[in-house]
């Protein structure tokens, strides 16, 4: 959630922000309205408040000098209902305030670049470069059938749409892939940790999936649990409404889950293959740290999944999101493409983004500074997302026969 103390104090300036997002004036114009209805409020508690102390006083002297309290009495009555009705709106519309607030995104760092869409992300540097073929090389989804690695109508058989079996080589590179980059993250000082594949909505709050993208999320039918859609929600929300110590900051974590997406707002998009499925495997990291330690770490997590695609030898490319494409929580991001042969172009593997306080504030994640309670800052990322990991290495190691070389740190973990 957005620091509405903040944007109390210098409303016109994080409204800059907010709009360099997206956010419409109609929406900041309602929060200011919001804002004004529970000042308001607040003042008429606090005149009878204040009417209710004095009063108290005048009480104590009318006893001690023997005076009528009968009439004093009758207004010390009718005083009381108009401090708890002034308190019941006061609490309205703190509550009406705080859930608007909900549907607000973070407000982007001043080193976001300003633009409308993916278009104008901003490259920051290339790392390997894409082979030359001497023959036209295949889509993914061409290599997996002649391979017998992933069966797409099978999944749809069992399933629906963008649903997907693994077979043989396919389904051990799958886990290969993941037992790799949990090794690889542990080595850089990410805790393991495995969590539940079902949240409640209060996770889906705390890390801001909800409430404005249910539309995206599988819903458990007469419960209120969510399928996650990433990671992310759970091992995030492992803190939430807890205080840490400072020594125990930064903490890094890493984790494997299957995650879970309609994709409704992807509609015509990647149709076929693995690149945007209803189910996938994917390894992520989060980390809780001090504002001060936040970007290195940042830099931390964006080395890692980068070295990553380094050791399975793939050519990918980092990109500094934009204004127009930055997530709802995100403060500022960076992305990883990686190169896609078969399709020509560099495609998303990876994001790593900074929240700062945002999702901190949501989901009450303290720390203990000195003698105050100091919001944490969060961060995530894929690391990676497996299935996309998997097409990137059937288009980049194949071979003009159809077969496909398997990256040598996998090797091991084949028993190869």
């Amino acid at each position: 959630m957005i620091n509405l103390k903040l944007l109390q104090k210098d409303f016109d300036g994080v409204s800059a922000k907010l709009t360099r997002k997206g956010v419409s004036s109609e929406l900041l114009s309602t929060l200011k309205e919001k804002f004004e209805v529970l000042k308001t409020a607040k003042a008429e508690f606090e005149r009878y408040q204040a009417a209710r102390n004095a009063m108290s006083k005048e009480f104590g002297v009318y006893k001690r000098e023997g005076k009528d309290i009968n009439e004093l009495k009758a207004r010390i009555e009718e005083n009381n209902l108009k401090v708890d009705a002034a308190l019941e709106v006061q609490r309205e519309a703190q509550v009406a305030l705080e859930t608007l607030a909900m549907t607000v995104p973070n407000m982007p760092d001043d080193t976001v670049p300003d633009g409308a869409d993916e278009n104008d992300n901003i490259e920051i540097k290339k790392v390997l470069m894409p082979k030359e073929f001497s023959f036209t090389p295949k889509e993914h989804w061409e290599l997996a059938e002649e391979n017998g690695w992933i069966d797409f109508e099978r999944g749809v058989k069992l399933a629906t749409s963008r649903f997907s079996v693994s077979f043989g080589m396919g389904a051990r590179l799958e886990r290969a892939l993941i037992n790799f980059m949990l090794d690889f993250n542990r080595g850089r000082g990410f805790e393991e940790v495995s969590v539940p594949a079902l949240v409640n909505r209060q996770s889906l709050e705390g890390t801001g999936q909800l409430p404005k993208f249910e539309e995206d999320l599988y819903k458990m039918d007469g419960l209120d649990l969510f399928l996650i859609p990433t990671a992310e929600v759970p091992v995030t929300n492992l803190y939430s409404d807890e205080i840490l110590t400072a020594g125990e900051l930064p903490k890094k974590m890493t984790a494997y889950t299957s995650c879970f997406r309609k994709e409704a707002g992807a509609a015509g998009r990647d149709t076929r293959g693995m690149i945007r499925q209803h189910q996938f495997h994917k390894v992520e990291l989060v980390a809780m740290t001090t504002p001060e330690k936040s970007e290195e770490v940042f830099d931390e997590m964006v080395n890692c999944a980068s070295d990553l695609l380094t050791a399975l030898e793939l050519p990918h490319r980092l990109v500094n999101l934009c204004t127009g494409d930055l997530g709802f929580g995100a403060a500022h991001t960076t992305d990883l493409e990686v190169w896609l042969p078969g399709q020509d172009q560099y495609r998303e593997i990876s994001s790593i983004s900074n929240t700062r306080d945002f999702q901190a504030r949501r989901a009450k994640i303290r720390y203990k500074d000195g003698k105050k309670n100091t919001f944490v800052n969060t961060l995530n990322g894929s690391s990676l997302a497996v299935g996309r990991t998997l097409v990137a290495i059937m288009e980049n190691n194949q071979n003009e026969d159809g077969s496909i070389d398997i990256p040598e740190v996998l090797k091991p973990y084949l028993g190869m």
